[in-house]
């Protein structure tokens, strides 16, 4: 699994790791800039190559809900690189930091996945989160998140499609947000509404995801 590593700071206090594709790596130096210019704590990002978007992210399989290629479940497989590949060597190189593990649309939601399957982050930024996606809901009410902080937003048009599915989207984050209040106390969790749809600013909506999570201290 590849991975490209920015520092941010001579001493860095927090691991920030982010699933990304080629879009996302388009704008990345945006995105660690505005988390720079948002949260005063240094931080080393690591931008982790996804291959197959509908395939290593997503927890179990589904029918194609765009397009006609179906969601595999490759999800576990991704997290456990992650979490005996990478993260030890971040450790080794850093130190055991505080790890926030953050991403957007299907990255978010693979996000949120791993907080609900694993103590190991200290948040979890997911910026326009594809919590549309089949049995997450059920899935979120049958477990607990397992993670400090919780980050979350959407952008005000993103519901506002003729894909049925989809067009869940808004209900389906409002939902996930009173559980994650439940589950981990309202202080600890916040839920934005950024303007416009789902293709637009996502470098933008990660920095303040990031940004919220390492300003908490600050509080």
């Amino acid at each position: 699994m590849n991975i490209q590593i920015v520092e941010s700071g001579i001493k860095p206090e927090y691991i920030l790791i982010q699933p990304v594709d080629e879009h996302d790596m388009e704008v990345m130096e945006n995105e660690i800039h505005l988390i720079k210019e948002y949260s005063d704590k240094s931080f080393v990002h690591v931008a982790v190559i996804i291959n197959d978007w509908n395939l290593d992210l997503t927890p179990w399989g589904a029918e194609p809900v765009f397009g006609k290629k179906p969601f595999g479940d490759g999800a576990a497989d991704t997290l456990q690189s992650i979490n005996e590949d990478i993260i030890p060597d971040l450790i080794h190189q850093y130190g055991q930091l505080p790890i926030i593990l953050g991403g957007y649309s299907l990255a978010g939601l693979f996000s949120l996945w791993s907080g609900y399957e694993t103590f190991k982050f200290y948040g979890i930024a997911a910026a326009s989160p594809s919590v549309w996606y089949p049995k997450f809901n059920q899935y979120t009410s049958e477990h607990k998140i397992q993670t400090t902080y919780v980050y979350l937003s959407l952008g005000n048009k993103e519901a506002k499609t003729k894909n049925r599915v989809m067009a869940t989207v808004a209900d389906e984050i409002t939902s996930l947000y009173a559980k994650c209040q439940n589950d981990i106390g309202s202080s600890n969790v916040i839920f934005e509404w950024n303007q416009g749809n789902h293709f637009i600013d996502s470098d933008i909506r990660m920095a303040k995801a990031f940004a919220w999570i390492l300003n908490r201290e600050n509080i």
